[in-house]
């Protein structure tokens, strides 16, 4: 059943789909979408051409929000004074959330959607119970599926609206 699947997406796809006004594709499969603490943290945490977006669509759909430990660190590293990590934190609360998602008794089925080239090439473990996909394969996973009519239309309005989008092709042609 689709909606016992759950769509985990990255800052990168949130902010190019906001870019492009099409925040809604992601409820298109079907699928559960969720969002990681820190993810959401990530994207809405400095002002930028979408922060306000993103927070506002989160908000309008009632997003489940799921808490992970390393959303917490950070921001005990930061009332700390220290100088807490901002690379890859996404992407590890991503990994923490599909651990208990494989740990969970049926495992829980979760699509982890992408738009970083280290996730593509890198060591991101993905559970047996999990898969990831990148932007632009989801899009045209929604395109193939009739559930979109134009891929690369979706592309064209993120770059014209100036996203710097990835050409990773994952998986490659």
């Amino acid at each position: 059943m689709t909606a016992d699947i759950a769509l985990l997406p990255d800052a990168g796809p949130l902010i190019t789909l906001a870019y492009a006004d099409a925040l809604d594709l992601l409820f298109k499969p079907g699928w559960r979408v969720m969002l990681v603490d820190m993810v959401l943290h990530e994207v809405t945490r400095n002002p930028t051409p979408t922060s306000q977006t993103l927070a506002g669509w989160a908000a309008k759909h009632a997003i489940p929000i799921l808490p992970t430990r390393t959303l917490v660190s950070h921001q005990r590293a930061q009332q700390a004074g220290a100088l807490p990590r901002r690379r890859d934190l996404g992407e590890l609360a991503i990994q923490e959330v599909f651990n208990d998602f494989a740990l969970a008794v049926p495992p829980r089925t979760g699509v982890f959607l992408f738009e970083d080239h280290r996730i593509a090439r890198g060591s991101f473990l993905v559970p047996a119970s999990c898969r990831k996909i990148s932007t632009r394969a989801f899009l045209r996973f929604l395109e193939q599926k009739g559930l979109l009519a134009s891929a690369a239309e979706v592309e064209a309005r993120a770059i014209q609206a100036g996203r710097v989008f990835s050409r990773l092709r994952f998986p490659p042609e």
